[in-house]
């Protein structure tokens, strides 16, 4: 038997993986180039589209990009930003949830019917109120697999159903105040990283970028495939942790980097970790790729379901709860008018594909960017919300139109 550190013999075969690897830094920019120009787009629309938006609403307004204003975004996208990282999930899968909006307003609700009325430890309320999400992420995973119900229609039912019982909680009232001096409010509005900390934060997560991409390295040269070179690695690594320092500096200029961000971007990595590097996110994509034969390639099809409508669930509860600690109180707009599209919009301006099988946990971060930073430009220049729905509107149906395209594109080029 061949040991694992033997080195394996030089590939004869044409198409084999490692005789195209590309070679230094050169190589593998103009084999990006050519992914693209296949189709495979990745994050360069989303992140071209940022550029752009930035670029017009600094022009049209000089404090847009100011540390001020940045560290205000960086707040107000957070609580969105935690959905639309569940909705990533469930699209991954194949599948759509439509009520995360109505059930991150129960979850908030819950959260302050717990610590207000009946007085009991914020700890608590967080861990029933998310736990009441997953299990109502368990629910719409049964009804889906036992008895067929697509998750269109189930998910819409809870939109209903969920927001009565948001309503229901509340009792008729229109609010319920969080006090502003308990910890979740403060996180949510007042705790910042201290400055030194937040420059280690940046340090810290270059290098698990660079220790990340290392072990996967060392994995596929033990097993005979191509990796990628450590030049490469390198250079990204230390590109990574150039805009990571500048972002940092950036906002430290103000009030620097908050901790609902710090979360926001840890669950982001976590995700992505789950998605990208375990059996478990392997079966999303590969069940939201093509389920029949996920299912044939002996993957357990209903359980990857399940699990992915409880972590749509669990997350939007989640982001109810940051919701409500944001506005110090629970009411019953919260999770109402347009978060459910504004979390779906995001997830698909960010790249998830609505096909299924195609995207990543930072779609999350950059799809909300991108809508809070319409919204956060149109409130400086004193233009109402109807001007936020037309553009953002406008963004999702470029961003739909691309990923078809993109999707076209890479079959003529034969890359599924």
């Amino acid at each position: 038997m061949t040991s694992l550190d033997t080195p394996v013999a030089p590939a004869t075969d044409p198409q084999d993986e490692r005789l195209a690897a590309p070679q230094g830094i050169g190589g593998n920019i103009r084999a990006a180039a050519r992914r693209v120009r296949d189709g495979d787009l990745g994050m360069l629309p989303v992140v071209a589209g940022i550029v752009v938006i930035w670029t017009i609403f600094q022009a049209l307004n000089q404090t847009f990009l100011s540390s001020t204003n940045l560290v205000n975004l960086s707040f107000d996208m957070v609580p969105l930003g935690v959905i639309a990282l569940g909705i990533v999930c469930v699209l991954l899968a194949g599948q759509i949830d439509l009520s995360v909006g109505s059930v991150s307003g129960v979850s908030a609700a819950t959260t302050a019917v717990v610590m207000v009325r009946y007085e009991q430890p914020m700890v608590l309320a967080i861990l029933v109120a998310v736990a009441s999400g997953c299990l109502i992420g368990w629910i719409y995973g049964q009804a889906f697999n036992r008895f067929g119900v697509p998750s269109f229609v189930v998910t819409l039912g809870g939109l209903l159903a969920f927001l009565g019982a948001q309503l229901w909680l509340l009792r008729g009232q229109n609010a319920i105040n969080i006090p502003y001096d308990s910890a979740l409010v403060k996180f949510a509005q007042v705790w910042f990283v201290p400055g030194w900390l937040s420059y280690l934060l940046a340090v810290a997560a270059a290098g698990g970028f660079l220790a990340v991409g290392w072990a996967r390295s060392l994995r596929r040269r033990r097993a005979g495939l191509f990796s990628s070179s450590v030049q490469w690695l390198l250079a990204q690594s230390l590109l990574l942790l150039a805009v990571l320092l500048f972002a940092v500096y950036y906002l430290n200029r103000t009030r620097g980097v908050s901790w609902m961000f710090v979360l926001f971007v840890a669950l982001v990595l976590g995700v992505h970790y789950t998605l990208g590097h375990t059996r478990f996110g392997r079966s999303i994509y590969a069940v939201g790729g093509n389920a029949e034969a996920a299912r044939r390639a002996g993957i357990d099809v209903p359980r990857v379901y399940t699990s992915a409508f409880v972590m749509c669930s669990g997350l939007a509860a989640l982001g109810g709860i940051l919701f409500a600690s944001r506005l110090a109180a629970a009411n019953q707009s919260t999770g109402t008018a347009d978060v459910n599209l504004n979390a779906i919009a995001a997830a698909v301006i960010g790249g998830t594909s609505l096909f299924g099988g195609r995207g990543s946990a930072f779609a999350a971060l950059l799809g909300v960017l991108v809508i809070q930073s319409i919204s956060s430009g149109l409130t400086l220049l004193n233009l109402d919300s109807s001007y936020r729905f037309m553009i953002t509107g406008a963004v999702l149906l470029v961003a739909v139109a691309l990923d078809s395209a993109a999707r076209r594109s890479r079959r003529a080029h034969g890359r599924g």
